[in-house]
C-alpha cells in the first residue's frame, strides 16, 4: 500500500494542514495519508511545543471519520530529536508491505540537502511537494523521485493560530469543528 507521510508538529493542526493531507489522499496515487506528529522537530526550539498526546489528540479529532487519513504517534517512540531518515527505516522494518513516500512544502525541498542522510531519503522514496509562495523548489525539483503536485493552499499557520489564542481572537473556522470545540474547553495554548 502507497503510504504518504505528511510529518509536522502540528502546533495545532489546523484546516491547511487537513487540506493538503486529504488533497494528498484523494487526488494522487497515494493510497493512505498518516499524519505524523513530531514530539521535537531539530530545528524548532521545544519550549514552544503543546504536549505531545494533546497533539496527537487534536490531529485524530480533525482527522474524524476519514479513512484515508491516519494520526500516527509512531516518532513518540523513537530517540529524540527525531529525524526523517530514521523513522523512515523504522517503518519500512515495521511495515514491509508499505510503501511510504514523503509529503512536503516547497519549502523543505529547497532545504532538503541539509537533512541527515537525504541522499538515503531520494534513493528509497518518493517526495510529493506542494508548492508553497515565495520559496524556490531548489536543485531537487527535476530529481526523479520529486513529484510535484498542484495542491490547493491556505496561508495559515499553527504559530498564527496560536497567536490568536493567547490574544483571545476567534480561531473558528481556522481549525475543524472538533479541534475548535475541544480547544475552547481546553486551554492548552494559553499556557504556552
Amino acid at each position: 500500500m502507497k503510504t504518504g507521510l505528511f510529518f509536522g508538529s502540528f502546533n495545532p493542526v489546523h484546516v491547511g494542514h487537513m487540506i493538503i493531507a486529504n488533497y494528498m489522499a484523494t487526488n494522487s496515487d497515494l493510497e493512505q495519508v498518516w499524519m505524523v506528529v513530531s514530539p521535537h522537530n531539530p530545528h524548532k526550539k521545544k519550549s514552544s511545543l503543546a504536549n505531545n498526546y494533546d497533539r496527537l489528540h487534536l490531529v485524530k479529532l480533525a482527522i474524524g471519520e476519514n479513512l484515508k487519513l491516519h494520526a500516527s504517534d509512531i516518532e513518540f517512540k523513537l530517540p529524540q530529536p527525531s529525524y526523517t531518515i530514521d523513522t523512515l527505516t523504522y517503518l519500512g522494518e515495521k511495515y514491509p508491505k508499505r510503501e511510504f513516500a514523503l509529503i512536503m512544502g516547497g519549502d523543505n525541498l529547497g532545504t532538503l540537502h541539509k537533512w541527515k542522510n537525504y541522499e538515503k531519503i531520494l534513493e528509497n522514496h518518493f517526495i510529493y511537494v506542494y508548492q508553497r509562495p515565495n520559496y524556490k523548489l531548489g536543485e531537487l525539483e527535476n530529481h526523479p523521485k520529486v513529484k510535484i503536485v498542484e495542491a490547493p493552499l491556505l496561508d495559515i499557520s499553527a504559530s498564527y493560530v496560536r497567536k490568536c489564542i493567547k490574544e483571545g481572537k476567534s480561531i473558528e473556522y481556522l481549525v475543524t469543528g472538533p479541534v475548535f470545540d475541544y480547544l475552547e474547553e481546553n486551554p492548552i495554548y494559553q499556557k504556552l
